[in-house]
């Protein structure tokens, strides 16, 4: 188990992995977030679970969370997505040399979602496989990307969180009901001059926990104990925060939006009074679209550039902790550098 303060070893011994010098630069560009346009407000939740609506609020911080509507599936929707990259960005979909999907809600046990991506956007024979590692897949797959890129095997990679946990959710579990929702963020991850814009990123797991959060074929749904998934979560994500920096041989002062897993409001809050951080630095949006699991670091990123934090040369520090359990934490210095 990591220290529940200050930088765990865990996460110490990961970070010393991770400093190698790369072969080129890698840069993250063109966030696009979707939700489907169905809006669950607390209410009816909390008439099913026997609660009102502030009890949902105080312990989760959501007051409505995005829902798929019947028949969206998660390969359309990461599709569009990713289609609003590709244009934002201003780059041809035959130009892309990989396609990677975060996700453990796939529309079918096979095909994965990233070939059903590549086949929405006539994308032709892009290589595509989807990335398993729960709510912090995506991270997974921006690490992925950005070493493929870095060493000359990719130039262009798109990258997609993408989560229909109401697939997932038991409506009677009161632990579970209110916080799960259903979203998807895509950022395309491409070759640039110099030093590498991505990274360092840490990752690790803490196997002691990993039944605390978990789902079986017969069942279906996620069962998860929250007490003791609260205090793992918040020490991971304020540990593999620290690391990242200190890989990064940078300081809290120097990074200008910290996004953490938007797994809820007391959580994110907590990370954030134990890491003294400046409460107007920390992105939480939770309140609106809920804990959409590998899609919530690219959501939050969505909503930083929504409000114009996002411009090239903001340096973002990004958190996350999901079942197995699995963590991560990374640092974005955010857009191409000048010049390309």
């Amino acid at each position: 188990m990591t220290q529940t303060s200050g930088i765990g070893t865990d996460e110490q011994a990961m970070a010393s992995r991770n400093g190698h010098k790369n072969l080129r630069g890698a840069a993250m560009t063109g966030i696009a977030v979707e939700v489907p346009d169905n809006r669950v407000p607390n209410a009816p939740i909390a008439e099913r679970l026997g609660v009102d609506d502030r009890w949902i609020v105080k312990r989760t911080g959501i007051v409505e969370r995005p829902i798929a509507e019947p028949g969206l599936t998660v390969a359309q929707l990461s599709a569009k997505a990713a289609a609003r990259t590709l244009e934002i960005t201003g780059v041809d979909p035959s130009d892309v040399d990989l396609v990677l999907v975060a996700t453990m809600t796939p529309d079918l046990i096979t095909p994965n979602v990233a070939p059903m991506v590549v086949k929405h956007l006539d994308m032709g024979a892009t290589p595509a496989a989807d990335v398993g590692a729960a709510c912090t897949g995506w991270l997974h797959g921006v690490n992925l990307a950005s070493a493929a890129v870095e060493a000359g095997r990719a130039d262009k990679v798109i990258v997609i969180g993408s989560d229909f946990m109401s697939r997932v959710t038991d409506p009677d579990d009161r632990s579970t009901a209110a916080l799960w929702a259903d979203g998807v963020g895509s950022v395309l991850i491409s070759a640039c001059a110099g030093r590498s814009r991505v990274g360092p990123i840490v990752l690790g797991t803490d196997p002691a926990g990993a039944m605390l959060i978990h789902a079986t074929h017969d069942e279906g749904v996620i069962r998860m104990r929250g007490a003791e998934t609260f205090g793992a979560a918040v020490s991971h994500l304020a540990n593999s925060a620290m690391a990242a920096l200190e890989a990064a041989g940078l300081g809290i002062d120097d990074i200008d939006v910290f996004a953490f897993h938007q797994a809820n409001a007391r959580i994110i809050r907590t990370v954030g009074e134990r890491l003294e951080l400046p409460e107007e630095k920390v992105i939480c949006c939770v309140d609106r679209y809920g804990n959409s699991s590998a899609a919530t670091l690219p959501i939050a990123l969505g909503h930083a550039d929504s409000e114009g934090r996002l411009v090239p040369g903001t340096k973002v520090l990004m958190s996350t902790f999901g079942a197995g359990f699995t963590w991560g934490a990374g640092l974005v210095e955010w857009g191409l550098p000048e010049g390309g």
